[in-house]
């Protein structure tokens, strides 16, 4: 599920080595049980490489591991156990104390995070790496990331022809970029997709996982890369490592009941991607359609946005009254509506609530290049998306490409124009012209440019007709040509302040 993550400069500026998105064994860097001196078993383990486990190596496979607190350690050797494989321990030659490791306090653990050319030193090395296949690769996740020992590990072998399977220890979202963006320090290796595990996961989910991967070389394994849509599944996978529909609801200027009506359409006709914000008013409505849908709610990816003013201004009550409101147990993603005055605090009050499991993607609403620039390195996780007005009339050719060369997905609102525009857009001759080529209607080949062009779609309506037509885009293709002419219909004419 999780995928490759290539050529995303700005999450190597702000998050250094690899990262995911907020998840962690940061539990394990805040609880306060640090592990604080190696044992004298340990160190003799590590002298002579790798410890082997009774019984015949399978696949010659090499559980290797870094563990702060114990968390990942206990989950590397069930999954040792279970594969009769060898175990590594990756022990820093300068233990980490409890003061290198408190979260936020320009410790050492913070310094070694920040900075992209850390590399903390290892105690011992694997003298028979050579003779792995495979290697399954565990650590917790250090704000956001992998931890830099991590680069130190994998830049100090060579895993040409390896397979790497991955896992990270945390208590919320998945194991995200903490994982592709390792790919680049082993490049010839065979990278299997990865998961995340939080405390206490069964030795039958761990064995479960290893089921689904043979474990054996494989180097015809694919894997998408972050913001590539894939149009069977019709979803797109965020930095954060979680997957995302490509086309939904939005639901501005929507009435209570309106909306709940519209989601409920919108769900029954198979969308599963809703997007709202505190400012439509209508965050209740929505979670309550959620809930009455019998739509698993895992697979149903709801959207919200705090507002400037006030909720910038105190942030945690503007997040926890969204939750309450929407009450479907997480918010899929955040983002902040347009910039303002107290914006990269309200952003950094929602990465908390990324670390407490209550979000689990962020984004940003009516953020351009300038805006981008001063914005991000000022947090610490990135945004997974960035949603700005776009249509054929205002097409944001350069900054698509921008926001979306630094691994970022975009998404378009007032898809067609937006009100007072809507009936010029859908009756433009060109569009028409198009439309009757291919036997859809204006709309639809409006929806579809957007998704040809990488940006997801959230067309807003209360008719459950329009609502199914609306996702109903993929039993025809544009052509470049027509892609061409659509693209020349760009006036550079905004129709929102934003």
């Amino acid at each position: 599920m999780k995928r490759l993550l290539s050529g995303i400069l700005v999450l190597t500026l702000i998050l250094g080595c690899p990262a995911c998105g907020r998840n962690a064994e940061q539990t394990e860097l805040t609880s306060g049980e640090r592990a604080t001196s190696v044992s004298d078993t340990e160190s003799e383990s590590e002298e002579t490489g790798a410890g082997e486990n009774d019984g015949e190596n399978m696949q010659n496979v090499l559980v290797a591991y870094f563990s702060a607190t114990g968390t990942t350690k206990a989950l590397a050797e069930t999954a040792a156990d279970l594969l009769h494989a060898d175990t590594y321990e990756i022990l820093p030659q300068d233990p980490y104390t409890d003061e290198d490791l408190a979260y936020y306090t320009g410790g050492r653990a913070d310094k070694e995070q920040n900075d992209p050319s850390a590399r903390p030193e290892i105690s011992g090395s694997v003298e028979t790496m050579g003779q792995y296949d495979t290697i399954v690769l565990g650590y917790p996740i250090w704000h956001g990331q992998a931890p830099k020992i991590i680069c130190t590990f994998l830049e100090s072998y060579d895993f040409t022809g390896k397979t790497i399977l991955p896992f990270c220890t945390s208590h919320s979202s998945g194991i995200g970029s903490s994982a592709s963006n390792l790919h680049a320090l082993a490049p010839g290796a065979n990278w299997l997709d990865g998961k995340r595990f939080a405390a206490g996961t069964s030795k039958a989910e761990i064995e479960s996982w290893l089921d689904e991967n043979d474990m054996t070389p494989n180097e015809t394994t694919v894997s998408a890369v972050v913001g590539e849509f894939d149009f069977e599944k019709r979803t797109v996978l965020l930095n954060s490592g979680y997957e995302m529909p490509i086309m939904g609801l939005g639901t501005y200027s929507l009435s209570d009941e309106e909306c709940y009506n519209s989601v409920t359409a919108l769900l029954k006709s198979g969308g599963r991607l809703v997007d709202t914000a505190y400012m439509y008013g209508n965050e209740a409505a929505v979670g309550r359609a959620v809930r009455d849908s019998g739509v698993p709610r895992e697979e149903i990816f709801v959207i919200t946005k705090i507002y400037p003013g006030e909720q910038f201004a105190n942030p945690e009550k503007a997040i926890q009254e969204a939750l309450d409101k929407l009450n479907i147990g997480y918010i899929d993603m955040m983002l902040l509506h347009h910039p303002g005055e107290n914006d990269v605090k309200a952003y950094l009050a929602m990465e908390k609530f990324v670390e407490d499991g209550k979000i689990h993607s962020l984004g940003l609403s009516n953020w351009y290049v300038e805006e981008l620039e001063e914005f991000l390195p000022q947090v610490h996780i990135p945004p997974a998306l960035v949603q700005n007005e776009i249509h054929p009339y205002y097409q944001e050719n350069d900054v698509i490409p921008y926001i979306q060369n630094l691994g970022i997905v975009v998404q378009g609102w007032y898809p067609f124009g937006g009100r007072g525009h809507t009936s010029e857009l859908l009756g433009d001759r060109v569009i028409s012209d198009i439309a009757k080529a291919h036997g859809v209607t204006s709309a639809q080949v409006i929806l579809r440019w957007n998704l040809q062009k990488s940006v997801v779609v959230i067309p807003g309506s209360s008719n459950p007709d329009h609502i199914r037509e609306n996702l109903d885009l993929f039993g025809f293709a544009l052509s470049d040509a027509e892609m061409r002419r659509i693209n020349e219909l760009d006036r550079h004419e905004k129709h929102d302040w934003y």
